[in-house]
């Protein structure tokens, strides 16, 4: 099971993200999965229904997104996936106008599956890198000054 579990997961990403193929979220996302996590913390996304739109502004901010599975672990029903994310910031959203700019952030998700389907997900992105390299926040600055008091 777990490597048809992890099978699932490698068809998330390589279909519904890299290939923007609206009908993989019905096939892989169950009706009632939800998944936490996704850009603010406490937003939760139910069901096709909910995750086709989001899918539609990421790939509407990043139109050449691609979701690199660098780790994959399964065990029982979870698959845990270490991903990089890049692509080029050419379209609204993300908090800020499109800077043409390229971004890469890296993220850990643990996904449960069930006969076959995403049933619930926990994502966790490096959003504020995200954010710094968009230009909506300022960056770190120098490491000597983070790291000591002024």
């Amino acid at each position: 099971m777990s490597e048809a579990n992890k099978t699932v997961v490698r068809r998330w990403f390589e279909e519904v993200w890299n290939q923007g193929r609206e009908a993989a979220v019905d096939e892989l996302f169950a009706a009632g999965a939800v998944a936490h996590g996704l850009g603010d913390s406490e937003l939760d996304v139910h069901g096709p229904a909910e995750f086709k739109p989001f899918v539609a502004g990421i790939r509407g901010s990043i139109p050449d997104v691609h979701f690199q599975v660098e780790d994959i672990l399964s065990e029982g029903d979870r698959v845990a996936v270490r991903i990089l994310l890049r692509g080029t910031h050419t379209g609204p959203g993300l908090g800020v106008a499109p800077t043409g700019g390229r971004v890469s952030i890296r993220g850990i998700i643990i996904v449960r599956v069930l006969n076959g389907q995403i049933v619930e997900g926990w994502n966790c992105y490096d959003q504020l890198g995200l954010l710094r390299q968009v230009g909506a926040i300022p960056g770190p600055g120098d490491r000597d000054s983070f790291l000591t008091a002024s």
